[in-house]
């Protein structure tokens, strides 16, 4: 892998690495990227793996290297602003609907607040980073308190604590490393939207690639509500002469458009939306117009103005109606406003391809990249031509230490009907209920939906009452995968978060169930409008949607179970279209090479013996 990356970075060509778990592959990136003679950029799409580059892997192989790499071993984390607490911010005071800066909020958060303070000012002392993920445990309204995003930003040169930013610091530091550590989010909106966040760069490796096109996705995805047009025009009115009374005029009647609009997607845009969205368009721009042409060192006005820039920004993108764009409507939640506009582009395949992958060499790495045996399906969703296109990307598979036709088992339960919409029937329940007996415990379930999960706990609990069985929503994830890893006779069920990124090697997990192929919900807006665009172009829409959704979460899902090279276990899925529908044998081909098998009764034995009974 180490020779294929550095060949991609010297050549310039595009490079494409599946490397399974255990291969250690963030060395395999890590060590050309130090060696490299140009600035390398590492983006990853969690949290999680970001502080294992920069806390452990980095640091260790730096210290290793030393005598190779010399003072040209250099690197940062740079995120985005609002990742970092801001100085004016918490010693100013947060501006409130009028634009006011007030002390401290009312109520038991002002104390969360004061602790809050008291650690930001502890690190600006200390030489600390102030970053988010640093700080003592807090929810995201206290953290709102302490932080602002780039638009709210008063910028270093007006800011009285300019040069003492957390943020400005960073990225001064990053400016100065050969290699910077960044996330999926910030690379999208530097590259594709065009908002300078990274300093100059050569080579980006892309790290659990098969997360970037969601990513890239989500931070295109703009909402629009009319209690957020309400919001801004409070707090424009005291910096404008009038202008943010239209734009509350603007609200009311966006409201009553958007609660007359249908759930879902908008294709096409009702006329008095379209209006609606065309009057909080130009009462935002006018709005803007009216605020001082220089707001110097005023947090007020220059926050006030940020937030009304990125209304009229957000409504010019709604009402251009683009065919590049997906527009609909998403219901509000319980006692939540109310309903609210979402837009989100149609691919960001094209984007990519124009503006990331035109002028810097990508390295993409994850251990699901092929599916359906193939690179070719993910190559062409991060914006890589087809390969007989020109050859400008090379795919390569560099294998896994675990022996998966050895360690484990893929059993599918063909005797099983197919999934239906009301949840899970009895059948289903009662082949959970067995597999977990004869696991005795061992298990993480993973499930379609909250209530299928909890149905699931449910059964487990009534009819196994001497396991110990949690349900996602019992606890934090960190507290349940604690109790999960310590007592082996406990299960764990839960829904998309614990597919990926859940690490759980030795007889913790024994089992993996999965109850259905995990395909998007018919009414995705965004998937749907996808998959008819694909139909439209000559393809498959179901296949190259769908199909590659549910391809790339079954292989995420499957693979938490071998997580070293002494694990063994079972993929239970509980879905039968796995082996009788025609796009079964790609749903495979995307998984690990595990033995197969339909027959219940081999599972059972395995995992009794696999128990220790």
């Amino acid at each position: 892998m180490a020779e294929a990356v550095v060949d991609a970075m010297e050549s310039g060509r595009h490079l494409l690495v599946q490397a399974g778990t255990g291969t250690g592959k963030s060395l395999g990136y890590l060590v050309p990227a130090l060696l490299h003679k140009d600035r390398v950029v590492v983006a990853t799409a969690t949290l999680a793996l970001q502080h294992q580059l920069v806390e452990r892997d980095i640091p260790a192989l730096v210290e290793a290297a030393s005598e190779v790499l010399h003072e040209d071993a250099t690197y940062a984390v740079l995120k985005g602003r609002s990742n970092y607490a801001c100085l004016h911010r918490v010693r100013e005071g947060v501006p409130d609907d009028q634009g006011t800066l007030v002390d401290l909020p009312e109520g038991s958060i002002g104390a969360e607040v004061v602790a809050m303070r008291e650690w930001i000012e502890d690190e600006a002392k200390g030489g600390g980073t102030g970053e988010r993920d640093h700080a003592p445990r807090h929810t995201d309204r206290v953290w709102r308190q302490v932080s602002v995003s780039h638009r709210e930003c008063l910028g270093a040169a007006k800011c009285p604590y300019g040069t003492e930013c957390f943020a400005e610091r960073a990225r001064d530091k990053a400016a100065r490393s050969q290699l910077i550590v960044t996330n999926h989010s910030l690379l999208a909106i530097d590259a594709i939207e065009g908002v300078p966040m990274i300093p100059d760069y050569d080579v980006v490796v892309i790290d659990e690639a098969h997360e970037l096109t969601a990513r890239v996705t989500q931070a295109a995805t703009d909402e629009l509500s009319a209690n957020e047009v309400e919001r801004t025009a409070r707090r424009a009115v005291k910096h404008t002469d009038g202008e943010a009374d239209d734009l509350a005029d603007a609200a009311d009647a966006l409201r009553l458009a958007v609660d007359a609009a249908p759930s879902g997607r908008l294709d096409p845009i009702p006329q008095d939306l379209s209006d609606a969205l065309i009057l909080v368009r130009d009462a935002a721009r006018a709005c803007v117009s009216a605020f001082p042409k220089d707001t110097g060192d005023d947090a007020g006005i220059t926050q006030a103005k940020g937030w009304t820039q990125e209304l009229f920004k957000t409504a010019e993108r709604m009402a251009a109606a683009s065919d590049r764009d997906v527009l609909w409507v998403a219901q509000a939640e319980a006692k939540r406003g109310g309903n609210r506009l979402c837009v989100a582009p149609l691919e960001v395949a094209g984007p990519m391809r124009d503006k990331l992958l035109a002028d810097k060499t990508a390295v993409f790495t994850s251990a699901t990249l092929k599916l359906g045996g193939d690179f070719g399906v993910v190559a062409g969703s991060l914006g890589l031509s087809p390969k007989a296109e020109g050859e400008s990307w090379e795919g390569i598979d560099v294998g896994s230490p675990f022996d998966y036709g050895q360690q484990s088992i893929l059993y599918v339960a063909k005797h099983l009907p197919q999934p239906g919409r009301d949840g899970l029937q009895k059948a289903q329940l009662d082949e959970i209920v067995d597999l977990v007996d004869a696991a005795d415990g061992r298990t993480l379930g993973l499930f379609s939906s909250r209530r299928a999960a909890e149905a699931a706990a449910e059964e487990v609990r009534e009819r196994l009452p001497h396991l110990t069985t949690l349900c996602q929503g019992d606890a934090q994830l960190p507290e349940l995968a604690r109790q999960f890893v310590g007592d082996p006779h406990t299960c764990l069920f839960g829904t998309l978060s614990l597919w990926q990124g859940l690490d759980v090697p030795g007889e913790t997990c024994q089992l993996v169930l999965i109850d259905r192929v995990p395909f998007p919900r018919p009414d995705d807006p965004l998937m749907s409008a996808r998959a008819l665009a694909a139909d439209k172009a000559g393809a498959n829409g179901f296949m190259a949607v769908s199909a590659t959704h549910a391809a790339l979460l079954l292989a995420q899902g499957a693979g938490r179970l071998i997580r070293t090279t002494t694990d063994r276990g079972v993929v239970a899925i509980l879905d039968p279209r796995l082996v009788t529908a025609r796009y079964g044998g790609f749903l495979r081909a995307s998984l690990p090479p595990m033995w197969m098998t339909t027959d219940p009764d081999v599972v059972s034995k395995a995992l009794t013996r696999l128990s220790g009974r």
